[in-house]
């Protein structure tokens, strides 16, 4: 008779610790193969994986498991976030650019990368509606029509927020709604750094009457911060870059988010 391997009789809490170790270090694992190393039944398997969901370690994808990562607590300033992931953030611009038409009305949220799109729309007539001051500046020299939310002014974001900038909100509607967050979940929705970023984003996807897109690179991707915008079902669009891992692609395709996955050029 075979004597059953120390897996079998591994206790549920150090199990789950390996499971979240191999979750962190590979990013999306199966379940096929979490029962193979763990050397317990895939029943047992899922059963952890409902645990660690619980506990906000990973989502749960299909056949498999997601790592969350919840690590964006702390804000990057705006300075500092224009430089991070260049290469990335220029090649979802492009691409985010191509959904923006002739005659669109544009809300757009603080950010590096909603900046950049708004800088490829060329000579696009579009009305842009934002509260963030980096856009408005870059507006002088494109083709646009401006209107900038008032409010208070974040020199960490570059943004304006508050009361005043709400107001405004309350009397806009917009074709489509551009935006840049610092998490994107399929379980949790949106999520920013700051509770006063959130809200004015909530809002804006309020006042939408055609798509919200999201702009956000891979790095942002199965990541949840402090404070949630709106959940993911509001989300009509989400423009990342080709480094976003293909099985949590096909979870958010599947909670009906087209995903544009934009080529970076190398080199």
């Amino acid at each position: 008779m075979r004597r059953p391997s120390l897996a079998t009789h591994r206790i549920p809490a150090d199990r789950q610790q390996r499971i979240q170790r191999l979750a962190e270090d590979r990013g999306v694992i199966g379940v096929a193969e979490l029962s193979s190393l763990l050397e317990v039944s895939e029943i047992t398997v899922r059963r952890d994986l409902v645990i660690l969901e619980r506990r906000g370690i990973l989502e749960r994808a299909r056949g498999g498991a997601v790592c969350t990562h919840r690590n964006r607590v702390v804000e990057t300033l705006f300075p500092q976030k224009h430089l991070e992931n260049r290469k990335e953030k220029e090649a979802i611009a492009v691409s985010t650019a191509e959904l923006i038409e002739e005659g669109d009305t544009l809300l757009v949220n603080g950010g590096s990368t909603t900046l950049e799109v708004i800088r490829r729309l060329g000579t696009k007539k579009v009305h842009v509606i934002t509260n963030n001051i980096a856009v408005a500046l870059e507006a002088q020299n494109l083709g646009v029509e401006l209107t900038l939310l008032g409010g208070e002014y974040r020199f960490q974001s570059n943004s304006v927020v508050g009361a005043l900038a709400a107001l405004t909100l309350q009397r806009v509607y917009s074709s489509k709604t551009l935006v840049g967050v610092d998490g994107v979940s399929v379980r949790d929705g949106l999520t920013s750094c700051v509770a006063q970023e959130a809200e004015v984003t909530r809002m804006m996807v309020e006042r939408t009457r055609g798509q919200v897109i999201v702009v956000a690179d891979h790095r942002k991707i199965a990541v949840v911060s402090n404070f949630i915008s709106v959940p993911i079902d509001l989300v009509n669009v989400l423009v990342t870059d080709s480094g976003a891992q293909e099985p949590y692609r096909r979870e958010l395709e599947q909670a009906g988010v087209r995903v544009i996955a934009a080529s970076v050029k190398t080199g």
